[in-house]
């Protein structure tokens, strides 16, 4: 059975989008290591989470205090805290203001 010339309109469509959307984040993934990559070079290490991450994690660390893997993450908590104000340029979108409020736990 031959299909017809609009299934090989989609198909064609579809494997556009699927390439060029993995093509596109495969560049953008890269681009990002590249940078993580030259900023361990320049400084050597970098901050490990986003701002939003570190409010995430703090949250967590304060809502389950007794949980077996609370000493562990406020450790990796602390250890960003003190790697921001260690290193001249985050990876992620850190102000001076948000780095200057954060607080040991």
């Amino acid at each position: 059975m031959a299909l017809s010339l609009t299934t090989w309109v989609v198909m064609l469509i579809i494997m556009a989008v699927l390439w060029g959307g993995g093509t596109a984040a495969i560049r953008r993934s890269m681009s990002d290591e590249d940078r993580k990559l030259d900023l361990i070079r320049d400084q050597g290490k970098i901050d490990t989470y986003s701002p939003r991450a570190m409010e995430d994690l703090q949250q967590w660390i304060q809502s389950n205090p007794a949980d077996p893997y609370a000493e562990e993450a406020r450790e990796r908590y602390n250890e960003c805290v003190e790697t921001l104000r260690e290193i001249d340029e985050p990876f992620y979108d850190w102000s001076d203001q948000e780095i200057e409020n954060l607080e040991r736990l």
